[in-house]
C-alpha cells in the first residue's frame, strides 16, 4: 500500500500532534516485535541472527546507525510484496498492544480536526501500516531500501532526534511554522532523544518517562502518564526481552489478547 500522503493545506491546522512510536504508544521497541514476528513466520531467517549477536559488542564502534544496518539483516533478499505483506499483518497483530490511555487522547485530538502525524526512529515500512490502522494523516519512520538484490546490512537514514525536526521540516508547508516553532503542536513521546522534535512544540507529553526526562518535564509543564507496562518486575522485562532477542515463545512481548476461557 502507498505511504500515507495526506493534502495539506497551507493554513496550518488547529492543532498537531506529533506522536513517538517505541515506548509511547506500546511498552516495546517495535523493532524487536517486527523482528520476532518475521521469523515465526519465515523460521530459516533465525540463521542470519547470530551476526547480530556477535557484533552487538562492537556498538560503541558501530553506532546505533549501523547496528541498526546489522540488526535488520534478518530482512536479507526479502521480495518487497513480502515485507509489505508481513508490515501490514503486524501492525493488524500490533493492536491489543498499544495504551488505551494514549489511543483516547489521540481520539481526542482526532475529533477537534487535529493533524496526526506518527514521527518513529523505526522502519518506515511497517511504521506507515500502523499509522495507517491507527488513523495518523501522516507517519514517518526510518527509510530503509530493501530488494531481493539489497547488500546483507541494508541501507537506511536513521530516523532519530533531529532527523525528525529536518523532515518534519520539509513535509510541512512552511506556514505551519512560526519563531521557530510548529504553531499548535503538542509532542508524544517516552524519551530524551525526542526532545529536538519537542523543541518544536508549544506542550507535550511524557510517557513512563525515566527519572532525568521526569525532572525536565515538571520543570517544562509537561503532562506525565504512566501506563501499564506488560511485565511485572525487572526480571520479567529482562526475560521477555531475551525471548524476543532470541525469537523464542510463542509471545513474549505480550501483545496478543489472551484466549477466551471455556464456558
Amino acid at each position: 500500500m502507498p505511504p500515507l500522503k495526506p493534502v495539506l493545506s497551507n493554513d496550518p491546522p488547529c492543532g498537531i500532534a506529533l506522536v513517538d512510536l517505541d515506548g509511547t504508544l506500546l511498552a516495546w521497541d517495535c523493532q524487536l516485535l517486527f523482528r520476532h514476528f518475521v521469523i515465526h513466520r519465515e523460521p530459516w531467517r533465525a540463521l542470519l541472527l547470530p551476526v547480530f549477536w556477535v557484533l552487538l559488542p562492537l556498538f560503541p564502534l558501530l553506532r546505533a546507525h549501523r547496528m541498526k544496518r546489522v540488526f535488520l539483516s534478518f530482512l536479507w533478499r526479502m521480495q518487497p510484496a513480502t515485507l509489505a505483506a508481513h508490515s501490514r499483518a503486524f501492525a493488524a497483530t500490533l493492536m491489543p498492544a498499544f495504551y488505551p490511555e494514549l489511543l483516547g487522547m489521540l481520539d481526542e485530538r482526532r475529533r477537534h480536526g487535529h493533524l496526526l502525524i506518527l514521527a518513529s526512529a523505526s522502519p518506515e515500512f511497517y511504521v506507515t501500516e500502523i499509522g495507517r490502522a491507527l488513523g495518523f494523516h501522516l507517519a514517518l519512520g526510518t527509510p530503509v531500501v530493501t530488494s531481493p538484490v539489497c547488500p546483507f546490512f541494508p541501507a537506511l537514514q536513521n530516523h532519530k532526534g533531529a532527523a525528525k525536526v529536518e523532515r518534519l521540516r520539509k513535509l510541512l508547508p512552511d506556514g505551519y511554522f512560526a519563531a521557530g516553532k510548529l504553531l499548535h503542536a503538542h509532542g508524544y513521546t517516552d524519551s530524551r532523544a525526542d526532545l529536538p522534535m519537542l523543541a518544536l512544540c508549544q506542550t507535550a507529553t511524557l510517557v513512563n518517562p525515566a527519572p532525568a526526562l521526569a525532572t525536565l518535564g515538571h520543570a517544562s509543564g509537561w503532562q506525565i502518564v504512566r501506563p501499564a507496562r506488560p511485565w511485572r518486575s525487572r526480571l520479567g522485562f529482562w526475560c521477555r526481552m531475551l525471548a524476543l532477542l532470541t525469537c523464542m515463545g510463542s509471545n513474549p512481548g505480550g501483545i496478543q489478547p489472551p484466549a477466551p476461557r471455556p464456558e
